[in-house]
């Protein structure tokens, strides 16, 4: 069975001049392009609030958007994103064969990007999947990118998608699971309270990172391999769990 993971990016972003290194562009470089130029388009106000910001960060991203080079200077979307998820995937110290499997297997969605391989060559943006930026008709990103996020991981012939990422990002995806395409499988971690699992949302990030990790690591191929991922305390929850979720608790 072929597997798709998808997570979500971070909000933090930086340039490395290290591998690993880039060795694409990304899918959809050309709508990317065009929403770069509609943010370009916006003055320092304007794009503060879309941004929902400081006026720290929107500066540092307004300068950012100015001097823009989408296929310039580039670095591996993996280890550009900086926070807890990527922090704990580690993908700097994966050894060759781990990067393969993840670059084979893991999708990073971006509301900029739309959808990301590993190794796909990015610049730092902010650009929230949630941002109300009206373009081509949509009002939002979530109308912008439509069904296309979905059917990009179709075409790529997987029969399964491991919903590793936070409900913003997700729903970019999951509204347009198709009865004859993939279907999803959602992987929550939290911890039990009373029979009912409670995420923290920091944990939470930590926790998908290291699911990721430990998945390239074990190079998984199968759905019910995942059910053995038994790293910082978690474990399998096998009453709380069914064909379209699986649960991973720990006390």
């Amino acid at each position: 069975m072929s597997l798709r993971f998808i997570i979500s990016p971070a909000k933090k972003m930086r340039v490395v001049d290290a591998p690993p290194w880039p060795v694409r562009e990304p899918r959809f470089l050309d709508r990317t392009e065009r929403l770069m130029r509609a943010v370009q388009a916006l003055s320092r106000e304007e794009a503060k609030v879309l941004w929902a910001c400081s006026d720290r960060l929107a500066n540092l991203n307004f300068e950012r958007f100015a001097s823009m080079e989408l296929s310039g200077s580039t670095t591996a979307a993996v280890i550009s994103y900086e926070g807890i998820q990527y922090t704990h995937m580690a993908p700097e110290v994966m050894s060759e064969q781990q990067l393969s499997w993840l670059d084979e297997h893991l999708r990073i969605l971006s509301g900029f990007y739309g959808v990301l391989r590993p190794l796909d060559g990015v610049v730092p943006y902010r650009l929230e999947m949630q941002a109300k930026l009206a373009l081509d008709g949509a009002r939002d990103l979530y109308g912008f990118w439509g069904s296309s996020l979905y059917e990009a991981l179709a075409t790529e012939g997987c029969d399964l998608i491991v919903n590793a990422a936070s409900v913003e990002y997700a729903r970019a995806v999951t509204p347009w699971v198709r009865p004859d395409g993939p279907q999803v499988l959602a992987c929550l971690f939290g911890t039990l309270h009373d029979g009912k699992l409670r995420q923290a949302a920091t944990e939470a990030k930590a926790a998908r990172g290291t699911f990721i990790r430990w998945c390239a690591e074990h190079k998984v191929e199968q759905p019910g391999e995942l059910t053995a991922f038994d790293e910082r305390g978690y474990l399998f929850c096998e009453e709380l769990s069914n064909e379209c979720t699986f649960v991973f608790a720990r006390n």
